[in-house]
């Protein structure tokens, strides 16, 4: 990555302490390739027939503790991912996130992360939507075409250093 901060001095907002999801979602925790769980990690397995709603208040669950790459700081935190931007529709999950400024650099590297975090933790029968908000970023268009064309965003996931970068968003390490 590049030594250029985009946003030096961003906005940061007090984080809701409460969980929206009875559930224990179970994401930051793996790995992102392996599924090896630890024992006091284990969740009851719905039977491979049994579908589960799943509701906007459990997306954002999962996406809110995502940290961003330039400061130690959650999606959440600076205002970048809120439950109302996520719209569920059957088995179609759609994620609108607000970069912190029109021309940051790192709105590729934000939603690659949440997309990462999405694919980890949900059913593969969800078909996953990551876009930016609209008129919040210069580039929107081109990097709406990065973040949801899977050619592209497997291409990116074999890249070492970048899947080290989005494991570090996940998890919280610098």
């Amino acid at each position: 990555m590049s030594g250029e901060i985009f946003n030096p001095n961003p906005t940061v907002f007090r984080s809701s302490t409460k969980s929206h999801s009875p559930r224990r979602l179970l994401a930051a925790k793996k790995s992102l390739w392996i599924n090896e769980y630890e024992p006091s990690q284990l969740v009851q397995v719905l039977d491979e027939d049994e579908e589960e709603a799943i509701d906007q208040d459990e997306i954002f669950d999962l996406i809110k503790n995502i940290y961003d790459p330039e400061h130690p700081n959650t999606l959440e935190e600076l205002h970048v991912v809120s439950a109302p931007q996520i719209d569920i529709a059957e088995n179609r999950v759609k994620v609108e996130f607000t970069p912190t400024v029109p021309h940051c650099g790192m709105s590729t590297l934000i939603g690659l992360s949440i997309r990462v975090r999405l694919i980890r933790s949900l059913p593969t029968r969800f078909k996953l939507d990551i876009v930016v908000k609209p008129g919040s970023h210069q580039s929107e268009h081109a990097v709406n075409k990065q973040l949801n064309d899977k050619e592209r965003v497997a291409a990116a996931l074999e890249n070492p250093a970048l899947v080290k970068t989005v494991e570090d968003c996940l998890t919280g390490r610098a």
